[in-house]
């Protein structure tokens, strides 16, 4: 971990001792002359500057007033139905091109504005390799490279909303790191359809508004980019990820699972020595997407499958990874709760005759805490609503009205196990209708 760190550090001062020397030579260079336009084109042969954006105006309807959802956020207490503007993109991107038409350095800024306020989403640099044009080097924020619908634009996207895994544990998508990028730009380079990721990240993601400790996430993803097979036309992709971190603990109390009398439990670990280690943030995940054409103009059938378990530290209350030091009211710092989780979501997505009409049929699971289920869950155990296992079925139709205008009608049936806690012996009466309009520039 430190070598890498070590190499991560010494390749951002290189790019920016690179990007520093570049600017000072075409500075000293005389561009009025045939020479100077000469030398310049060695660096800099034309660059872009692109606006883009979209926004989501929408309307919902949930089965009860002031349900907790994944489907956009908590409802108010007497509230079963809001207009809301779910969001409001605006993105600007700069890239500089060299003399043989290959990216030399990017810039990307982007932001979300809607009625609860404005927020930074993207604002990242990258510089590439142009001599071998297989390496690219990015700092600032950006979605961190893990999983496939993590970083699949809400703007592309066909369900309304990421599902409940990808939300509670990459909760906003992004954090803020430098990642090195392998992914060869020649379009006959034999390993062109490569991608290699690796990077580093605070870990608390946009839910901090600095780092509470010197811990940093590692994360790494290998995928295949989509590969179209030539007798059928299938386009198949996938990938495999991980990510290997953690958060400090500052108090002497950690709880895991067990069990005690025969039950399943958390069972306290109170030492003085816990203070200042790290408690694990592992994920390990597998995705893999497949569009079958259904020919001319008709659309595709798509496919797609991600799975993700791993270890989650987080509170009693929640297994979100947590934003700052985690408190109770009176400030006094909270214990921290180590979980095994596993989750998953399937997408299978139809075209109805023609690219402008489609269909979604979406089932995804997050169980938090894979050693108990059902009535297992029960006071006394120390286990809590954020135990608790959620099933969600979700269908959807999709309209393209031009390139600029999408409509959705999407529909959330969520299902979650029946406990012995007070509250959740049955199921909770949350599913969600979501009608949204998109405009896109």
């Amino acid at each position: 971990m430190r070598l890498f760190r070590s190499l991560l550090l010494t390749a951002v001062l290189l790019s920016s001792f690179t990007a520093v020397k570049a600017q000072f030579l075409m500075d000293m260079i005389d561009t009025t002359t045939e020479l100077g336009k000469g030398m310049i084109s060695m660096y800099h042969k034309y660059d872009a500057l692109r606006f883009s954006g979209y926004i989501q105006p929408q309307y919902q309807m949930a089965q009860g007033k002031g349900i907790s959802s994944y489907a956009g956020g908590d409802f108010p207490n007497a509230v079963d139905n809001r207009f809301t503007l779910r969001r409001g993109r605006i993105r600007m991107d700069y890239e500089l091109y060299n003399h043989a038409d290959m990216p030399v350095v990017q810039f990307a800024f982007q932001f979300d504005g809607t009625e609860r306020g404005v927020f930074i989403r993207d604002f990242y640099g990258r510089v590439f390799d142009t001599k071998f044009n297989l390496f690219s080097l990015v700092g600032g924020m950006f979605a961190r490279p893990f999983g496939y619908e993590v970083n699949l634009s809400s703007g592309d996207r066909e369900t309304p909303e990421r599902g409940r895994m990808s939300q509670i544990l990459m909760k906003t998508e992004r954090d803020l790191g430098a990642m090195i990028s392998f992914e060869p730009r020649g379009k006959d380079h034999p390993l062109r359809y490569l991608k290699i990721d690796v990077g580093l990240f605070n870990g608390q993601g946009l839910t901090a508004t600095t780092d509470f400790d010197s811990h940093k996430d590692l994360i790494a993803r290998i995928a295949m980019k989509p590969y179209q097979f030539k007798r059928n036309k299938w386009i198949l992709s996938a990938g495999a990820s991980v990510l290997y971190g953690g958060m400090q603990q500052f108090t002497p109390s950690i709880y895991r699972m067990g069990t005690a009398n025969g039950q399943k439990t958390f069972v306290l670990d109170s030492n003085d020595l816990n203070v200042g280690k790290i408690a694990p943030r592992h994920y390990y995940g597998a995705d893999v997407q497949l569009k079958i054409p259904n020919g001319p103009k008709k659309g595709y059938t798509q496919f797609r499958v991600e799975y993700i378990r791993g270890s989650q530290t987080a509170t009693a209350a929640t297994t979100e990874t947590p934003g700052v030091i985690p408190t109770d009211a009176q400030g006094k710092r909270l214990p921290l709760y180590i979980r095994p989780f596993d989750g998953a979501y399937l997408y299978f997505i139809q075209h109805l005759g023609n690219e402008k009409h489609q269909v979604v049929v979406k089932y995804d699971w997050y169980d938090p805490n894979r050693n108990v289920s059902g009535k297992e869950i029960a006071p006394g155990t120390g286990l809590t609503p954020a135990d608790i296992r959620y099933n969600t079925w979700g269908l959807g139709y999709l309209y393209y009205a031009n390139e600029h205008l999408k409509f959705m009608v999407y529909y959330d049936w969520v299902k979650n196990e029946s406990t012995n806690l007070p509250g959740y012996t049955s199921d909770l009466k949350d599913n969600v209708l979501t009608c949204r309009m998109q405009y896109r520039f």
